[in-house]
């Protein structure tokens, strides 16, 4: 076994990943069986020692929501900040993890630009919270994650507002 397979010592990991979301919206924020599939893509790094990791991400995400009958798009860039632990060696493992996400709305009334000019001012108006919970498997350089999105606060469409929960399934890949 390698130390750091084990993450016995000071590890740093970079990669990229890709993946399908399935997302539910519902006014009282309870996961509904109405579901509508949108996609993720982007990267992560991983610092991990004594077992324990922290993950942050950025990764775009194309949500496709339902409200009152009327069908939503919308893209957002993601941020989550994961905290949590992993268990395995020989490039084979499983980890759980949660923590914090914000989404940036990239084409909800603003556009990219836009957006990152909201969060570098502190400006969260038309940004979304939410903690995400999950689990993955390494294997080698290859690790698949699930996870569940509880929103925190709540997305204005129209004359409404709700807040948006999601399952993502993603694929990743370890460059280094």
């Amino acid at each position: 076994m390698y130390a750091s397979d084990a993450q016995i010592i000071p590890s740093f990991q970079f990669g990229v990943k890709g993946g399908m979301n399935l997302t539910s919206v519902s006014k009282s924020g309870t996961f509904a069986t109405n579901n509508n599939a949108g996609y993720l893509g982007g990267v992560w790094a991983r610092f991990g020692a004594l077992g324990l990791n922290f993950q942050p991400e950025l990764y775009m995400t194309g949500k496709n929501v339902e409200i009152d009958g009327i069908k939503r798009k919308f893209t957002s860039l993601d941020v989550p900040l994961l905290v949590g632990a992993k268990v395995g060696a020989f490039g084979f493992g499983a980890r759980f993890y949660t923590g914090p996400v914000v989404s940036f709305a990239i084409n909800k009334d603003q556009s990219f630009s836009s957006a990152a000019g909201s969060a570098t001012n502190l400006e969260y108006k038309n940004q979304n919270f939410a903690w995400q919970v999950g689990t993955g498997v390494d294997i080698r350089s290859l690790s698949v994650d699930l996870r569940y999105e509880a929103g925190l606060s709540k997305q204005n469409y129209g004359t409404g507002s709700t807040k948006i929960n999601l399952f993502n399934l993603s694929l990743g890949y370890k460059l280094f």
